[in-house]
C-alpha cells in the first residue's frame, strides 16, 4: 500500500479526485475551494486592526484554516515518511537547455542551481524568488483569487471570470517560459 501511495498517480485517478473536492465541498456546506484566500483570513485573526479588507466574520471560514494546516503537515507527512529516493527525472531535451543556463543540480524537488540561499542574493535569484513572490502574491489578490481557486473552483461552477482569469494564467506562463525565462536564467 505504501508504494502504491509514493508512486505518481495517473491523471485520470488525481485529476477526478480534485475535481470532486468541488461539489463535495459545495454538498457539504456550500464552501468555496481556495488557497490564496486563507492568507486574508489570517491577517483578520492575527491582526485585528482598522483596515476595511480584514472587518469581516473570519471565523466562518475557518474550516479553510484546517484545509490549509492540512496540505502543510501533509506536506511534512510526505517529505518525512513517503519521500522518493530516486532523482528527480528531467527530460534529457529540457537537461540540455537548462545546462546551458548553468543549471545542472536536479538532485532536490528544485534545482538548487536556481532556488538555495546563496542564490537568493543573485539577481536571478531576487528576481525569481523575491519579485516572482510578490508578482504571485499581488496577481492573486487583483485576479481575486489563485489558479486552484479559479481553475477549478470557478470554471466548474461556470462563473465567466474564472474562465477568464484561468486563460490569462496560461498565457502568463506560456509567455513567462518562452520568452522572460530564458532571459532571467541568463543572468
Amino acid at each position: 500500500m505504501i508504494e502504491m501511495i509514493r508512486q505518481p498517480w495517473p491523471w485520470y485517478v488525481a485529476g477526478p479526485l480534485i475535481g470532486l473536492t468541488v461539489p463535495t465541498l459545495l454538498i457539504i456546506g456550500n464552501k468555496s475551494f481556495g488557497i490564496s484566500s486563507s492568507l486574508r483570513h489570517t491577517c483578520a485573526a492575527c491582526f485585528p486592526g482598522k483596515i476595511p479588507f480584514f472587518q469581516y466574520d473570519w471565523k466562518k471560514e475557518l474550516w479553510n484554516m484546517f484545509f490549509v494546516l492540512g496540505i502543510f503537515f501533509g506536506g511534512i507527512i510526505a517529505a518525512a515518511f513517503l519521500l522518493n529516493p530516486n532523482p528527480v527525472e528531467v527530460h534529457p531535451n529540457l537537461v540540455n537547455e537548462l545546462a546551458g543556463y548553468g543549471i545542472s543540480d536536479f538532485s532536490g524537488l528544485v534545482p538548487k542551481d536556481v532556488f538555495s540561499w546563496s542564490e537568493l542574493f543573485t539577481a536571478r535569484g531576487l528576481i525569481m524568488m523575491v519579485m516572482g513572490g510578490f508578482l504571485v502574491g499581488f496577481g492573486t489578490r487583483y485576479a481575486g483569487g489563485c489558479t486552484s481557486g479559479h481553475a477549478i473552483m470557478g470554471i466548474s461552477t461556470l462563473q465567466w471570470p474564472s474562465l477568464v482569469a484561468t486563460c490569462c494564467f496560461m498565457a502568463g506562463g506560456f509567455l513567462m517560459a518562452n520568452f522572460i525565462l530564458p532571459f532571467i536564467l541568463s543572468l
